[in-house]
C-alpha cells in the first residue's frame, strides 16, 4: 500500500467502542462495497467502506466483518474475511492480503477467506436473537439508483431470517466515528501536510494564461508524490466567475490576468480527507476590491472558527456563522438593512451571496458522518469554509480550514497554511522564484 497504515490497536479499539453499543445476542455484519465498473472491462479506482475500514483497517475488495461478542463458539465472536489471492490473481492484479497480513492490520485473530462467509454467517446467525446492518446513512447522501453491497446483504438476510430483529447499525457508528482518536488526528495532520506541500507546488505554474487543469496536474502530481491515493474528493479549480459555481469541477479555462483562482481540493491519506479552500491572484497581486471582500470573508472565518467548542451543534454553528456572514455582507453593501428588515425568514437577503453552510464533518468521508443537531464534542473535526459569491463582479471567494473541536478552543489543522492576503502574495511569489 501507498500509505503507512495505522497502528492495529486503533481498529481493535474503533471495535470496542462500537460492540459495546450493541444489546445482548446481537450480531453486526459489514461488508465492502462494490468494484464499480467502468467500460469494457475496466473499473473504476476502488474505494473502501468507510464503515468496515474503520473497523478492520482494511480497503481491498470482496472483505467482510462478523462481529458477535455473544456467539456460544468463542471462534465466531469476531471475524473477518478477506478476498482469497492465487497465483493468477497475482500475476494481473497483484496479490491480496494474506490471511496473516490480514489479522496483523485488523487485529483480528480469526481471519478466513471470502468463500467462507456465507456458511459461516447463515450458520451462526441461527444464534443471535438480533442483526446490525449498515448503510449508508449519510444525511448528506441521496437515493441512488443502485444497489450497494450492503443493500444486498441486508435484503437477503431480512428475506432468510424474517423472525430476526435488525437494527440499523449507522446511528452507534456515526457518532462513534466523529469523534476522532489521536491516531486519526495524526493521520489527518499527514493528509494535511501532503494537501500544503501540493498548494505550494500550484503556485509554481499559476500565471496568467495558464489552465485550471495545469493547475490540476501540479497538484494531483504532488498529492500522489508523497505517497497519497489521490484527491480527497473531485478538486475545484475555478478562475474568475467560475469560483461562483459551487462544485464546478470542469477544470478546463484558462486563468486570466486579475482574475481570482479557487482552489477547493484535499489529499486522501490512508483514506482520511484532508479539506482545503484557497483563493490565488493569478498574477500574484490581490486588487483592491478583491482584498476588501477577501479580507471580509476571512474575518468571518475567524469569528465562526471560534464557535466550534463543545456544547454547540454543527446546525448552530452554521445557522450563528451565517449571522456573521450577513454582518459582512451588509458591511460590503451587497445588501441593505431595508432587504434585511423585508426578507423572507426561508431566504435570507444573504443567501444570493452565501449560499451554503459553513461546515461539516471530516474523517473518512470529506463531509463525514455525525449528528448535526447534536452537540459537538471534544475530537470532532469540523470544516470552517465561508465564502461569498458575487456573479456581477466574477469574484467568488471561500477560505476553508480543517478545525478540531477542544474545550480548550478549537485547533486549526490548517494553521501553517498561507491565509492572509499578504501570506498568499508572498507564497505566491516564493514559489515562481523557485
Amino acid at each position: 500500500m501507498r500509505y503507512q497504515p495505522l497502528d492495529s490497536s486503533v481498529f481493535v479499539a474503533n471495535r470496542a467502542r462500537y460492540t459495546a453499543s450493541l444489546g445482548s445476542g446481537s450480531m453486526a455484519v459489514f461488508v465492502a462495497s462494490d468494484q464499480v465498473p467502468a467500460n469494457g472491462d475496466a473499473y473504476h479506482p476502488y474505494r473502501p467502506d468507510s464503515n468496515l475500514y474503520w473497523l478492520s483497517g482494511i480497503d481491498q475488495e470482496l472483505t467482510a466483518l462478523l462481529l458477535f461478542p455473544d456467539c456460544p463458539n468463542p471462534a465466531y465472536r469476531e471475524v473477518l474475511f478477506v478476498r482469497e489471492t492465487s497465483p493468477e490473481l497475482a500475476v494481473w492484479e497483484g496479490p491480496r492480503h494474506s490471511r496473516e497480513e490480514a489479522s496483523a492490520l485488523s487485529g483480528i485473530a480469526q481471519v478466513l477467506w471470502e468463500k467462507d462467509f456465507e456458511t459461516v454467517l447463515w450458520t451462526q446467525a441461527k444464534y443471535a436473537s438480533d442483526i446490525h446492518l449498515a448503510l449508508n446513512e449519510n444525511d448528506r447522501a441521496s437515493a441512488s439508483p443502485v444497489r450497494s453491497a450492503s443493500q444486498r446483504l441486508a435484503g437477503r438476510l431480512t428475506n432468510d431470517f424474517p423472525l430476526h430483529r435488525f437494527h440499523r447499525a449507522s446511528p452507534a457508528l456515526d457518532r462513534l466515528r466523529a469523534v476522532k482518536s489521536q491516531e486519526e488526528v495524526q493521520t489527518l495532520q499527514k493528509a494535511i501536510s501532503i494537501t500544503h506541500n501540493a498548494l505550494l507546488q500550484a503556485l509554481k505554474v499559476i500565471r496568467p494564461g495558464c489552465m485550471e487543469y495545469q493547475v490540476e496536474a501540479a497538484l494531483a502530481g504532488s498529492i500522489l508524490g508523497q505517497g497519497a491515493e489521490g484527491f480527497s474528493f473531485e478538486p475545484i479549480i475555478a478562475s474568475g466567475d467560475h469560483a461562483c459555481i459551487l462544485h464546478y469541477t470542469r477544470n478546463a479555462a484558462p486563468c486570466k490576468d486579475g482574475d481570482l483562482l479557487l482552489m477547493d481540493f484535499g489529499a486522501s491519506y490512508a483514506h482520511y480527507a484532508a479539506d482545503l479552500t484557497r483563493c490565488i491572484p493569478v498574477n500574484g497581486r490581490f486588487t483592491p476590491r478583491q482584498k476588501e471582500v477577501y479580507d471580509a470573508v476571512l474575518d468571518v472565518q475567524r469569528q465562526a472558527m471560534d464557535l466550534l467548542r463543545p456544547g454547540r451543534s454543527l446546525n448552530d454553528y452554521n445557522q450563528e456563522s451565517a449571522l456573521i456572514m450577513q454582518d459582512a455582507v451588509l458591511r460590503l453593501g451587497l445588501i441593505s438593512s431595508e432587504d434585511v428588515a423585508k426578507q423572507d425568514p426561508k431566504s435570507p437577503a444573504y443567501k444570493r451571496y452565501f449560499p451554503h453552510g459553513t461546515g461539516h464533518f471530516l474523517g473518512l468521508d470529506v463531509h463525514d458522518v455525525g449528528a448535526r443537531y447534536e452537540s459537538l464534542q471534544e475530537g470532532m473535526v469540523i470544516t470552517c469554509e465561508p465564502g461569498l459569491y458575487i456573479p456581477e463582479e466574477g469574484l467568488g471567494i471561500r477560505i476553508e480550514n480543517d478545525v478540531v473541536v477542544s474545550a480548550a478552543g478549537p485547533v486549526d489543522l490548517m494553521k501553517d497554511l498561507p491565509i492572509r492576503t499578504d501570506e498568499i502574495e508572498e507564497a505566491y511569489h516564493s514559489a515562481q522564484r523557485n
